[in-house]
């Protein structure tokens, strides 16, 4: 069985994939897996860029998001639930393909997608997405999105080559439990980030012991660099208690309700008298 593993920490937002996928797809009829995609309006490899933090502490997140090949694909109950049960179909590698002669009018479909990698050709009167590029797996060759990614974020193969990796990765929207099989490993999630100074002698403060400490008792303790920085990264919304101490300097501490990724800004400290 097939999956895509995606490496957050090695894309840099070159968009590559997306336009691979319109190079490969867009006044290219696949059959019997794919009619042509559309030159807009359609993403079967979609990237979503998201900006996290405030300047000067911003970070920017990049997501590819082809359709999943769930294992238990909402698109495929929904065709049976309409009574048209080849109109989505999973391979024996994994890959789920709409059937581009069985779905027509078959709009349900868009809506099935929880993760929102069904699209609607108007023109064909047809439910379209991401095939895995099932036409070059066919022959022995890559998803053209992973053949072209040039940084190796991409990755495409056997589950079994990659199990090590998927023990430690993630997938998006566990909660719809649909099991798919794309794979996210090092998403940047949400950050807590501020700086450290002495305000008498105008300079920051490096070597702060910084603690975060979650609504469950667990901490983590970093310390301010040679810029008076710290950062707190791969944390999830919730209540989190920080501390700064330094030494000759009066403890700080903050209660913070995290909902998105924060910069607190700068952090003066008080000398002990």
């Amino acid at each position: 069985m097939k999956v895509f593993v995606f490496d957050a920490q090695k894309c840099n937002g070159c968009y590559s994939c997306q336009i691979a996928c319109k190079d490969e797809h867009c006044n290219n009829s696949w059959i019997p897996y794919a009619l042509p995609q559309p030159t807009t309006g359609q993403y079967w490899m979609r990237v979503d860029e998201q900006e996290h933090g405030a300047i000067p502490k911003v970070r920017v997140e990049y997501t590819c998001v082809p359709c999943m090949h769930c294992d238990a694909a909402p698109c495929i109950k929904a065709a049976a639930a309409a009574g048209v049960a080849d109109a989505v179909y999973k391979r024996a590698d994994g890959i789920v393909i709409i059937n581009p002669e069985a779905a027509r009018g078959m709009r349900e479909l868009v809506t099935a997608c929880p993760y929102r990698a069904i699209y609607y050709n108007e023109e064909l009167d047809l439910p379209q997405k991401c095939t895995g590029c099932a036409h070059l797996l066919d022959v022995g060759e890559l998803p053209h999105c992973v053949d072209l990614c040039a940084t190796g974020g991409l990755r495409f193969g056997e589950e079994e080559d990659f199990l090590a990796e998927i023990a430690q990765a993630e997938t998006l929207m566990p909660e719809c439990d649909t099991k798919p099989r794309v794979y996210y490993l090092n998403r940047p999630h949400l950050f807590i980030a501020g700086e450290v100074w002495d305000p008498y002698s105008n300079d920051i403060v490096e070597g702060a012991l910084v603690t975060l400490t979650d609504a469950q008792g667990k901490k983590q303790i970093v310390s301010s660099d040679d810029f008076g920085d710290f950062w707190f990264n791969q944390l999830l919304a919730g209540s989190y208690e920080l501390e700064i101490m330094a030494k000759g300097f009066v403890p700080v501490k903050r209660t913070i309700e995290l909902a998105e990724s924060l910069n607190l800004g700068d952090f003066p400290l008080q000398r002990k008298d």
